[in-house]
């Protein structure tokens, strides 16, 4: 049994707007990863045998190689390569489902389109303070991931034969990335509940671990062993961990969307550290990635410091500046928000 989170009134509204639309879009952040990829994939799969032929799965730009292999995923428009069609497609849509994200502007250029259009928009998206910006919004920060919330969508509105391979196959790549693997936001009894049914659909999770987390290029491995070796800094009276890249590191090893996802993650493996930030130049920003294991609430630091959010153990931000004005934000930030005194942090900073 699993228990019953999102509204009725909420589930009721969006079974009418997928029952009498005709056309869909459905929409997910910059810089794609498992769980905005997973969901729209997911939903796009669960509308198509729900008997809907026009559905669009738009993204504001590319996503990693290691995630193509996903059912549905050849499909995906890359907003940023086909911004005309894109647009087309978004403001004749009768329904919008916004996933993943909880305000406008993670959609980046995509943004003044989707808010422009008069579709009915739907959010799914588990991240803190959605915006107001749709009529039908589910958010639930206590969930592990948006597929997990899609998967709890799709139930409700009594469809769960409607899950197939493919779709069981997105919604458990989406829960699994954005979890790290489960060891993080995952400990409730409910998610292995999902994971147990997912598996009666036919999927092989350890196929699926693989082909995500073990299937990357040559350079991808060779840009992590110089991260390890070159670019990581331990504070050790901190507990915590920096990683920096420049756009002409990245440019060394030919860097390709997603070579440096999950390289976050890489210094909580090392005893005594309990906070990861992995600073990288992006073409007009800074992006910032932080993780934590633990108490420490690193989406407070991430809110307080680079403009973003996200959830305790794992977020990110953004940085306008210099790589080097970035880090020295960072260093300011760690004599606030020190992972060894949290008890005495400013929790609303």
């Amino acid at each position: 049994m699993i228990t019953k989170i999102i509204q009725e009134e909420k589930i009721q509204k969006a079974h009418k707007y997928i029952e009498k639309g005709n056309s869909f879009v459905i929409v997910s952040h910059v810089s794609p990863d498992g769980d905005s990829l997973g969901s729209s994939l997911a939903l796009y799969h669960f509308l198509s045998n729900y008997g809907k032929d026009n559905v669009s799965v738009i993204v504001p730009n590319g996503f990693p190689s290691f995630y193509k292999w996903m059912p549905g995923s050849k499909e995906v428009i890359v907003y940023e390569k086909y911004t005309e069609f894109a647009d087309q497609l978004i403001s004749e849509a009768d329904v919008i489902f916004c996933l993943d994200f909880n305000e406008p502007k993670r959609l980046d250029k995509m943004a003044p389109a989707v808010l422009a259009a008069e579709g009915r928009k739907v959010m799914v998206d588990h991240h803190l303070n959605p915006a107001d910006f749709c009529r039908v919004v589910m958010s639930y920060p206590e969930m592990s991931s948006t597929s997990e919330m899609v998967f709890r969508l799709i139930c409700r509105m009594g469809m769960f034969d409607l899950i197939d391979k493919k779709t069981a196959e997105c919604i458990y790549t989406g829960m699994m990335t954005d979890t790290g693997s489960f060891t993080y936001h995952s400990n409730k009894p409910e998610i292995y509940t999902i994971i147990a049914e997912l598996i009666k659909k036919g999927i092989d999770k350890d196929l699926i671990y693989r082909k995500v987390n073990q299937v990357y290029s040559e350079a991808r491995l060779r840009l992590m062993g110089y991260v390890l070796y070159e670019k990581m800094k331990v504070y050790p009276e901190q507990q915590t961990a920096l990683i920096t890249l420049s756009q002409a590191e990245l440019d060394t090893f030919n860097y390709q969307a997603g070579d440096a996802e999950g390289f976050v993650n890489l210094p909580l493996s090392i005893d005594g550290v309990a906070f990861s930030v992995f600073i990288r130049e992006d073409v007009e920003y800074m992006k910032i990635s932080l993780r934590s294991v633990g108490e420490f609430p690193c989406n407070k630091f991430a809110a307080a410091y680079f403009n973003g959010g996200g959830h305790q153990n794992a977020s990110g931000g953004e940085f306008y500046g210099s790589l080097e004005e970035a880090v020295a934000v960072f260093e300011k930030g760690l004599i606030q928000f020190n992972p060894n005194n949290i008890e005495e942090m400013n929790m609303d900073a």
